[in-house]
């Protein structure tokens, strides 16, 4: 036997070629998942509000309570002003001087509920003089992202608060307002327009 040979032999004896082995899955861990399985299907097939309904509306029992529709939640209007209006009026209703006018003494918050539902449906863009003061910005409209409820309750929090006394606007005023200005969508010119249309 040649040398290379001999270091070859030597070789292989301390250092074996690796055999796979066949190692199984335990089978603790296959009764483990089984058991899972088992309780997730009868999780869903057992729980009433999650079983597949097997009989029509038209075989239910007469006797069986139907049930009831959850009333609406009335739209919170101390919300709304706190996500859509307080950015650019405060959250005290004071606004910015000379840039925002306030809400708090607002002869137009104040005024007539049909006015304020016309102001938050369409926006206002021009100038507007509130408490001696005239702003000239742009107002952005909420008509068709509010539900007339919801422009009720943010223009009655409104005239309710920051020292504002005045009566609630109802959604029926508001939807009036809507129809009235049917598909307009541009916003009023100032308060030139609120004033020529009163």
């Amino acid at each position: 036997m040649s040398k290379d040979q001999q270091g070859n032999a030597l070789f292989a004896r301390e250092h074996a070629e690796p055999n796979e082995r066949n190692n199984p899955v335990p089978w603790l861990l296959g009764l483990v998942a089984a058991s899972l399985c088992v309780w997730g299907v009868s999780y869903f097939l057992l729980d009433p509000d999650l079983a597949p309904a097997t009989a029509s509306p038209s075989q239910s029992s007469p006797a069986a309570p139907k049930a009831q529709a959850a009333p609406p939640v009335a739209a919170d209007g101390a919300q709304i002003f706190a996500s859509r209006c307080a950015s650019c009026h405060q959250a005290t209703g004071a606004g910015l001087p000379g840039v925002f006018p306030p809400l708090a003494g607002s002869e137009f918050a104040n005024g007539e509920p049909s006015t304020v539902a016309r102001i938050l449906l369409l926006g206002i863009k021009g100038a507007v003089t509130v408490k001696g003061t005239t702003y000239n910005g742009l107002m952005p409209p909420f008509g068709q992202q509010l539900s007339d409820a919801e422009i009720a309750a943010v223009a009655s929090y409104v005239r309710a608060n920051f020292g504002n006394k005045s009566p609630a606007v109802t959604p029926e005023v508001v939807k009036a307002e809507r129809a009235k200005l049917g598909n307009r969508s541009t916003p009023l010119a100032g308060a030139a327009e609120l004033q020529a249309q009163h």
